[in-house]
């Protein structure tokens, strides 16, 4: 439960908060499970701040600084988040949905079980964040570092990736069912068995990435960049790969069937066993 006392000064405001904080900056203050619904703490310094189960939603925290803060179970749904700082904040279980976390910081955040169906990341900074399992389908990760991030097993159907960066993050078992990934930068990035049937990759620079049994059939990877990308076993029927750079990727026992290869590079590529666009099976 809350500690009385601290949260009588939080709701005094955000200056009065901060010179209490800096008078006695040896006090972790306790505001967990309250009720913080739909008030303004826009600057307010909440580092390190317990807010277990605390109900933030529809609340005013434009750049707060939530770094280090604990947010388990924690209900955040439609807060205004712009430009917040929640680095290494722990939110396993919250809720975000429908948050607006445009050019937020939540690098190295916990994210883990999160709700974030329709949260609007744009911009945000979640390198390294660990987002597995969590929710995003219909989320605005538009412009947003994912670098490194943890998605294992995360759903993102119909999310708009445009431009975001998953340089080297973990996508294995992923869903992106239909998801807008347009100019997206995947170097390195590990999308085994992900499921990115009818999705958007259309100029995409995925280099060394490993698709390999991902399922991108009627996927768009028009004059997307797969070049030395892992594809074995990979699923591309009906896909639309017209000028894709598919130069020295393995596509070892993949299926091309019925797919769209005009002006693609196949350049070393390895296609052993991989089922050809009419059927055949290359030897």
């Amino acid at each position: 439960m809350a500690n009385p006392e601290h949260l009588a000064l939080l709701k005094m405001g955000a200056v009065r908060w901060l010179e209490w904080r800096t008078h006695n900056n040896a006090v972790e203050p306790d505001l967990s499970e309250a009720d913080l619904s739909g008030i303004n703490l826009r600057g307010a310094d909440l580092q390190g701040v317990n807010l277990k189960r605390v109900d933030l939603s529809h609340t005013k925290l434009i750049a707060a600084n939530l770094s280090n803060a604990i947010l388990n179970n924690a209900n955040l749904q439609a807060a205004d988040l712009v430009e917040v700082y929640l680095c290494n904040a722990e939110l396993v279980d919250a809720s975000l949905m429908q948050a607006d976390l445009r050019d937020a910081n939540l690098s190295g955040a916990n994210l883990i079980g999160t709700d974030l169906r329709g949260t609007n990341f744009k911009r945000a900074d979640l390198s390294g964040a660990n987002l597995i399992g969590t929710d995003l389908r219909e989320a605005n990760l538009r412009g947003a570092d994912l670098s490194e991030a943890r998605l294992s097993r995360a759903n993102l159907s119909e999310a708009n990736l445009m431009a975001v960066n998953l340089s080297q993050a973990d996508l294995s078992n992923a869903t992106l069912y239909n998801a807008e990934l347009l100019t997206a930068h995947l170097y390195r990035a590990n999308l085994t068995k992900a499921n990115l049937i009818q999705a958007h990759l259309g100029r995409v620079y995925a280099s060394r990435a490993n698709l390999s049994e991902a399922d991108l059939s009627k996927a768009d990877c028009s004059w997307a960049n797969l070049s030395k990308a892992n594809l074995q076993g990979a699923n591309l029927s009906y896909a639309y790969l017209r000028g894709v750079n598919l130069s020295g990727a393995n596509l070892q026992g993949a299926n091309l069937q019925g797919a769209e290869l005009g002006w693609a590079n196949l350049h070393k590529a390895n296609l052993q066993g991989a089922t050809l666009p009419d059927g055949s099976i290359h030897r």
